[in-house]
């Protein structure tokens, strides 16, 4: 099964360009919440998105990027590849059935991004996991850390302290992708030092994670 070129790996760059200088005021911390049943839509799965970051940065609206942040379908995330109908097909593959985008940063500064998908088998979740997880550490460079020991068991963790300048990362920045159950999740947080981007990422899946049901 071919990698996808999703999650706008390539586009990291185009966000930290287009962010706007005004965004919603964050109401605080990554916030837990009760686990839930696991969703039926895309509305559904929003609810269960983390409202808010430890850093304090505020939320970006959905529709102040392009293409808008929010609810993902197969045919939005197929459209981040240059081949949208191979994409298509490999999403069709991993059973994937929905995602939501959400944004928090200001202008140049720091960034900090949660994309959680949510597919039809727990085997799909984990493959897609994994193989994106790779094709962004190719894209990046850096070492990719399976299980490191700051993140919860299924998730892996890339720390560039120096960015990825040859990607158009001037920044350190953290990246983590995690599987529970039909979930995948990857969170990016650029800015700072690599020790913050890390506690900001480390903090977010924890949140992200405990407000997913486990299957």
């Amino acid at each position: 099964m071919s990698p996808p070129a999703v999650v706008r790996h390539g586009s990291l760059v185009l966000l930290l360009a287009l962010l706007p200088a005004c965004a919603t005021p964050s109401d605080g911390g990554a916030s837990a919440a009760p686990a839930a049943a696991t969703p039926g839509t895309p509305e559904e799965l929003e609810e269960l998105v983390v409202p808010a970051v430890p850093s304090g940065l505020p939320r970006v609206p959905d529709d102040a990027l392009s293409p808008p942040a929010g609810e993902k379908s197969v045919e939005d995330v197929a459209n981040y590849a240059e081949d949208a109908a191979r994409e298509r097909e490999v999403l069709h593959d991993y059973g994937y059935r929905f995602g939501w985008e959400r944004y928090w940063g200001s202008g140049a500064g720091p960034l900090t991004t949660v994309f959680t998908h949510q597919f039809q088998t727990p085997e799909g979740a984990a493959a897609f996991t994994r193989d994106v997880a790779e094709h962004d550490g190719e894209v990046y460079g850096g070492l990719l850390r399976e299980e490191p020991p700051v993140l919860p068991p299924g998730c892996r963790l890339l720390q560039l302290a120096e960015g990825a300048p040859a990607a158009g990362v001037t920044s350190p920045a953290a990246f983590a992708w995690c599987a529970r159950g039909v979930f995948s999740i990857a969170v990016t947080a650029v800015g700072g030092s690599v020790d913050s981007v890390t506690e900001e990422v480390r903090a977010v899946v924890a949140a992200q994670l405990d407000r997913l049901p486990s299957s």
